[in-house]
């Protein structure tokens, strides 16, 4: 190629120099006489200057073109008149005077543009993605995504990790989502499955001897999606052998605070904290709080339990809670605005929303007057409610209250300027229960079935799963859950009982975990891991709040590829090939629609 230099790339010493450029036409600029172009490439932009008196034909080429030709422009680098440099771009002090210019594409008039800021449909940048990708903070996040994979690799490869892929067409496992199936070709009627993530291998490569693995890992889940879910997403993943809880958090706090201060200029806060879950949802409402402002949830179920208030009482009598937020300075909302909230809340399945607003001598509440004063006086002691400040209560279900105030709690964050977003506050999230209730009311996991339970615990498996503790954890960072890890199982007959508590049959472990409790007999050491959202960490440094932005070819919400057209039917020789036919969906299970 003829290009010399990039756009980005020229500099005030450079003036004198001839040069050869090739990028797309940015802006263009008509001055009659003079034509001025920001001709741009994933490096930067740079001001090319056509005069008639200099190259008049360049200069006509010039009138001709518009947004997005691809030109090459040869020419000379001059400094920029005094007056006119532009100090919002690295090549502000210099210009490019051209003596020649090739066309090497012209552009169709575009679906949207490039150089403008203005909000474009996301259906129609998904669509054209090729063309958003030029868009300067599309490049941007990119070059990010690029610079965060690169520090992982040196980070771990400094600390004697091997980097290794693990197979895409694996068998079906269990792992919390539907799996994405591929039928064989070969093996008529059997399907490989596409990885949800690489649990099991990561495992096996300790049995293995490896030590420490860690992988950049596509991974597959089909759910139901939102801002930070793709069908397709990639996951940093790492293990580690002969390593306790505690050699994993201090690593990845080291990974992380050295990653965003060295890419971003967020500030970041070490060590980081850590909260049990229990602690995270008594104060805070939610497994993956921001720590980037207070309001911290109170428990008020002892004083409420015995109060005058009946819907306290009742609440806690049927083993529920009764919890509050103080509000500060809130004390001057509207009876409106205080119903804004209480809307809010019932939309998430509060009952209703009490409230009590303290001014001065008067209290204006919803509930006070149900109580005598020593009661009022223990809630705003144990609130730490002062002048000023303006008490929300919620009674019910004490799992609820807790997280309808933690979603109230981040609203009104937001609503009064609390939340920071130059910080990037980490957290982790330590002692998970093991088992849940699924939504048929069976037992089920909370992380994945490969979690070590706590020692004490083990014997309560079967017996009384939902008192488990795993030995798991989380980091998240500004309300965002970035990573989930545990220490892992590494025992055949924990592991069988795990399974066993799941529902699982001794043929279904087999067929399904053979391998892996085999491989448990043959010396598997101690070991543990993390996986971290890739995508999710790369959209909090760039400021983003939808993966999307940061991944170069995403699914829309709907998980369509809307550029290449995928899903799509395929050929029924195909499908004959593989021994499969297609039915239409059964209306009845898809609500008649």
């Amino acid at each position: 190629m003829r290009r010399t230099h990039t756009c980005g790339e020229l500099r005030a010493p450079d003036a004198g120099q001839r040069v050869v450029l090739q990028g797309w036409l940015h802006r263009r600029r008509d001055h009659g006489k003079l034509i001025f172009v920001d001709l741009r490439d994933r490096y930067g932009l740079v001001q090319v200057v056509f005069n008639p008196e200099r190259a008049s034909e360049a200069h006509r080429v010039a009138g001709n073109a518009r947004p997005e030709f691809v030109l090459e422009v040869e020419g000379e680098v001059a400094h920029r008149p005094s007056g006119t440099e532009n100090p919002g771009l690295e090549t502000g002090d210099v210009e490019v005077l051209v003596d020649k210019v090739l066309v090497l594409n012209p552009s169709l008039p575009l679906p949207f543009g490039v150089a403008d800021e203005a909000e474009v449909d996301e259906q129609l940048r998904l669509r054209y993605r090729y063309i958003d990708l030029r868009r300067p903070d599309m490049a941007a996040n990119l070059t990010l995504r690029h610079r965060v994979a690169k520090y992982i690799r040196d980070f771990l490869d400094g600390r004697g990790f091997l980097e290794i892929e693990t197979p895409i067409l694996v068998n079906s496992t269990p792992e919390g989502a539907r799996d994405y199936l591929v039928p064989s070709r070969l093996h008529h009627g059997q399907f490989y499955a596409l990885p949800q993530s690489p649990q099991q291998f990561k495992q096996l490569l300790m049995v293995a001897g490896v030590d420490r693995y860690f992988q950049i890992a596509h991974c597959f889940r089909d759910e139901d999606l939102r801002a930070d879910r793709q069908p397709e997403f990639t996951q940093l993943d790492l293990e580690m052998s002969f390593v306790d809880q505690d050699d994993i958090l201090k690593l990845s706090e080291a990974l992380f605070a050295g990653l965003t201060e060295s890419l971003t200029d967020f500030q970041v806060e070490t060590p980081f904290a850590r909260l049990t879950y229990r602690e995270a949802i008594d104060r805070y409402g939610t497994d993956k709080p921001d720590l980037r402002f207070g309001l911290e949830i109170r428990d008020l179920s002892d004083i409420a339990g015995d109060s005058g208030f009946q819907v306290f009482r009742a609440a806690v009598a049927g083993g529920g809670a009764v919890r509050a937020l103080t509000v500060p300075g809130a004390a001057e909302y509207s009876r409106r605005q205080i119903g804004d909230l209480e809307e809010l809340a019932r939309s998430w399945g509060a009952g209703g929303l009490a409230w009590a607003a303290f001014q001065g001598e008067n209290v204006r509440s919803s509930f006070a007057k149900n109580l005598d004063p020593s009661e009022l006086g223990r809630i705003r002691e144990r609130t730490a409610v002062g002048e000023g400040d303006l008490l929300l209560v919620v009674a019910g279900e004490r799992e609820t209250t807790a997280t309808i105030l933690g979603r109230l709690r981040v609203e009104l964050g937001r609503r009064l300027g609390l939340i920071d977003d130059r910080r990037m506050v980490y957290a982790f999230i330590t002692e998970f229960p093991y088992f849940e209730r699924d939504q048929a009311g069976g037992i089920t996991f909370v992380h994945h079935p490969f979690t070590q339970p706590r020692e004490e615990d083990v014997s309560l498996i079967e017996r009384d799963p939902l008192v488990v503790r795993a030995k798991a954890y989380d980091l998240v960072c500004n309300g965002v859950e970035l990573s989930s890890g545990s220490i892992r199982i590494h025992q055949r007959d924990v592991q069988e009982a795990v399974f066993r508590a799941l529902g699982l049959t001794v043929d279904q472990i087999e067929r399904r975990f053979g391998h892996m409790l085999r491989a448990f007999e043959f010396g598997a050491p101690p070991h543990g891991g993390i996986a971290f959202g890739f995508d999710r960490v790369v959209m909090l440094l760039a400021g983003e709040q939808n993966i999307r932005e940061v991944i170069a070819f995403p699914k829309n919400q709907s998980a369509l590829d809307l550029m290449m057209g995928a899903p799509s039917a395929v050929e029924e020789s195909q499908l004959r090939e593989l021994g499969l036919s297609v039915h239409p969906p059964d209306s009845s299970a898809a609500g008649g629609a």
